[in-house]
């Protein structure tokens, strides 16, 4: 209150910018790496076997001793990759669903859905290889829009497809590799089986660094998109 007796207003208090912390970013980095490791190690199994494998007269053979080494190696694999996938899901889900939260404060218009779609359509069936691929462009596209630098001619969506389509191409031939490998009966199927095995963790390696050079570059436009608003 003035001397005058006439209440004035307060500043507004500056609204907190919804950026995104370094520590998550980070910490998906990690995962994201820990999961390419794994995936360095079953190249690795498969290198092994392949190595193994003898031929006498057209005829492919490997010791018994051998293929129990390889079984339990993608064993061992499989129960590790399972739990790193696991902690990748929940760090990299937690991600996206901040930044669709961020962006959405940038460019409303541009989501046809809530940033709560941002979680759940990775778990509708079918529709979640294509989904999260449309909240990611929605995502690029608002980041680019509100970027002084960046027009919509100038932007290149190559990050983004090349994450997803390394990503996809990943789950499909491992889906289509572990199908193989409870199916086979002999050595021949079972090789052909650790060959997609081999590409699709291959890819995966490509959709963790991807998915890692994505994220970096989206968290870093959008932050500064927010923070520019916000002065």
């Amino acid at each position: 209150m003035s001397s005058s007796g006439v209440l004035r207003p307060r500043p507004p208090i500056p609204r907190r910018t919804p950026g995104t912390s370094r520590g998550l970013l980070a910490g998906l980095c990690v995962v994201l790496a820990a999961v390419a490791a794994g995936d360095l190690f079953s190249l690795y199994i498969g290198a092994r076997l392949r190595a193994d494998v003898e031929t006498d007269g057209g005829f492919a053979f490997v010791s018994e001793d051998r293929l129990d080494q390889a079984d339990h190696l993608f064993l061992v694999y499989d129960q590790i990759h399972v739990f790193g996938l696991a902690a990748c899901a929940a760090v990299f889900i937690t991600w996206f669903h901040r930044m669709r939260r961020n962006a959405g404060s940038l460019a409303p218009d541009r989501f046809g859905r809530g940033p709560g779609w941002a979680i759940g359509a990775w778990f509708v069936p079918v529709a979640g290889l294509w989904m999260p691929y449309r909240i990611a462009v929605d995502m690029w596209s608002a980041g680019a829009r509100a970027t002084p630098a960046a027009g919509p001619a100038g932007v290149s969506f190559w990050p983004v497809n090349l994450w997803w389509g390394s990503f996809t191409g990943s789950v499909l031939l491992g889906w289509y590799a572990n199908t193989g490998y409870r199916r086979a009966e002999d050595l021949h199927p079972l090789l052909d089986a650790g060959k997609l095995g081999v590409a699709a963790a291959a890819l995966n390696i490509v959709a963790a660094a991807s998915a890692a050079y994505f994220a970096f570059r989206l968290t870093h436009v959008l932050n500064l998109a927010t923070a520019g608003g916000s002065r």
